[in-house]
């Protein structure tokens, strides 16, 4: 199976009911929501895959993607870590209750595994990262044929999310599932299994007990550790087009990059905007964020993270000259096709023409 990008389709959210509010940590919580019959199809969901949550606070709208945990055709459930003063965060953790609406929206995403192929994987996460990969691994193990290695790198015992299901899982297939735990701050017997995911230690365990002669290598989790991993395994010679990445989503958009002003301030671009077959012209100053700029006339448009992490905001540039000064969701190859993130997307020439259809 080969991950294939996928362009987010139009966002329509659905009141779902709270079935259960899971305590995993002192500060994580998975939540389990209840699909009615009619909508069981729009919220079948592929292991790795995520929705998007919707709420308003004082008037405004606020929006964030979670990562499912949960098995193939298993009930929807999320995982959630608690982000300091996250709006979000603390609210899914500490306020919901059984029987309380949430706004979701039917999952989405390009990090989706097959659990009918088979394969060999090889997962590794740090601290809510967790999150997807528990839904690939206990969906392909399923599969008599298939293997996975699971890396999951935390600060402490205490701080490991969904423990009890890995531990279950790992009873359940002893010969196919190795699971590796590794602390950073609290020692371990293994001195391998002591200390934080970083280059040096990942080569370490990739080159001793883990295997990398895998089909599919699945990361998630911060920055950092996701570049490190990537470049290990790239000097090991795992093929770039099995390594899949799903980036660490915090519950704030991380602080806007700082780059060059190319024009004169106060210069605008006039930007036409291809949205569900309606085409909208807005003049947008070349220092603002295309997406920010065209919500104040066109408030359809699809977002969420808004910082350049989740993808949502995806669309194609089809005519004229932009910059887009950060970027984590799209592949190069999208990026070569004239796809770029909204969220983190300046115009820079007279007029730009923006494709969300496509």
């Amino acid at each position: 199976m080969t991950a294939v990008p996928v362009a987010p389709p139009r966002t329509t959210f659905h009141p779902l009911t709270v079935a259960r509010v899971d305590r995993l940590t002192d500060d994580a919580a998975a939540v389990t929501f209840v699909v009615p019959p009619d909508l069981e199809g729009a919220f079948a969901f592929v292991p790795g895959q995520a929705v998007l949550v919707r709420r308003v606070v004082d008037g405004v709208e606020h929006r964030r993607h979670y990562s499912i945990c949960a098995a193939a055709g298993a009930p929807l459930r999320i995982g959630v870590r608690e982000v300091p003063d996250g709006l979000f965060s603390r609210w899914l953790v500490r306020d919901l209750r059984p029987g309380d609406l949430v706004e979701v929206a039917p999952p989405t995403g390009s990090f989706r595994a097959d659990p009918e192929a088979g394969e060999r994987h090889l997962c590794i996460a740090a601290g809510s990262g967790i999150t997807p990969m528990l839904s690939i691994a206990t969906s392909v193990l399923r599969h008599p044929a298939s293997r996975v290695s699971l890396v999951y790198g935390n600060r402490t015992t205490t701080s490991v999310m969904f423990a009890e299901d890995l531990a279950d899982l790992k009873d359940v297939h002893p010969a196919r599932l190795e699971l590796v735990h590794v602390l950073s701050r609290e020692p371990r017997d293994v001195d391998l299994f002591t200390g934080r995911l970083d280059a040096e230690r990942l080569r370490a365990l990739l080159t001793s007990i883990v295997p990398v002669d895998v089909d599919h290598v699945w990361l998630c989790g911060p920055f950092g550790m996701l570049a490190d991993a990537r470049a290990v395994l790239a000097d090991l010679g795992v093929p770039g087009d099995r390594v899949h990445v799903e980036h660490f989503y915090v519950d704030e958009p991380p602080p806007p990059l700082r780059h060059a002003d190319r024009v004169v301030e106060g210069v605008t671009s006039a930007v036409d905007v291809l949205l569900d077959g309606r085409r909208t012209t807005t003049h947008v100053p070349r220092d603002r964020r295309i997406l920010d700029a065209v919500q104040e006339t066109r408030s359809d448009l699809p977002f969420a993270c808004k910082g350049g992490v989740c993808g949502t905001c995806r669309a194609r540039v089809v005519d004229g000259e932009v910059e887009m000064v950060r970027n984590y969701a799209l592949e190069p190859g999208e990026v070569a096709q004239g796809f770029v993130l909204t969220c983190q997307t300046v115009p820079v020439s007279d007029r730009v023409t923006v494709d969300f259809d496509v």
